[in-house]
């Protein structure tokens, strides 16, 4: 890798998914508020023992590009002032897109790949992504922006000093897409996080006066996705939540939000 790496942008996974060309749109909006570029990478999977052919390589490089073009003509239809940029690499896609985003503002992934077409379920490869990389990792479910408009941001808040900066990331995150905002928390903290959080909120109310933000509701995670999953867009949490992000990313979340759209940001 080189120093084209290194440079500021919202890298997108892209596979020649559905939900690639999804979690492309997706990202559209986070590159251009940043002004930064969108860079599409590919990953031809290769392992190193793997022995060369050359006619295998030339129909993976020509499913890479179909792929690529499948993701640009999406974001080029969107008409948004956005700069794209492309990569087709080789080797593990885990491994290659936590390279390619170790300078990004955030990675953006489609919830399954080609490999995992199961409705609800969010694919091994987004999920590895989710608890390594260095930056935000968007887990991208559908992109309707037409048809959630009204439906809400939810975001964890704890009572851990890295709980604000969760919380103000989702409410950029409302601001960009014109979400409302619903914070919760955990019971065992909930009496706590209230107590911090109303000087929180008094000080975002006044940041962002134009957001619709609730006060503290005291509620775990998964049930509270559970009881509201069909009224949720994006689901805001901390890599470094108690217990880590494996519920939310794995099975339990995948039940949760099994029959919505909703996309997960982790922070």
């Amino acid at each position: 890798m080189n120093e084209y790496f290194r440079a500021p942008c919202v890298v997108v996974g892209v596979d020649g998914s559905p939900a690639a060309v999804d979690a492309s749109l997706w990202a559209v909006d986070e590159a251009v508020s940043r002004d930064v570029p969108l860079r599409l990478v590919y990953v031809i999977e290769h392992d190193d023992d793997e022995s060369v052919d050359a006619q295998d390589q030339a129909r993976k490089l020509a499913t890479a590009e179909v792929a690529v073009r499948y993701a640009v003509t999406a974001v080029e239809s969107a008409e948004r002032p956005v700069k794209i940029e492309i990569e087709i690499l080789h080797g593990s896609p885990v491994r290659v897109l936590l390279e390619a985003a170790r300078a990004a503002t955030m990675l953006c992934v489609g919830a399954r790949g080609l490999r995992h077409a199961t409705q609800g379920r969010i694919g091994s490869t987004a999920a590895a992504l989710a608890t390594t990389a260095h930056c935000p990792v968007a887990i991208v479910r559908s992109h309707r922006p037409h048809s959630v408009s009204q439906r809400a941001i939810v975001v964890e808040f704890n009572d851990t000093s890295a709980g604000a900066p969760v919380v103000l990331r989702a409410l950029e995150e409302a601001r960009r897409r014109g979400a409302p905002v619903r914070l919760i928390a955990p019971p065992r903290v909930c009496a706590r996080v209230r107590a911090q959080g109303s000087r929180h909120l008094t000080q975002w109310s006044r940041d962002y006066p134009d957001l619709d933000l609730d006060p503290v509701s005291c509620a775990h995670t998964l049930e509270y996705l559970r009881g509201h999953a069909g009224s949720i867009r994006l689901v805001v949490i901390g890599r470094h939540r108690a217990g880590g992000v494996g519920d939310v990313v794995g099975a339990p979340g995948n039940a949760a939000l099994r029959d919505t759209d909703c996309s997960i940001l982790v922070v």
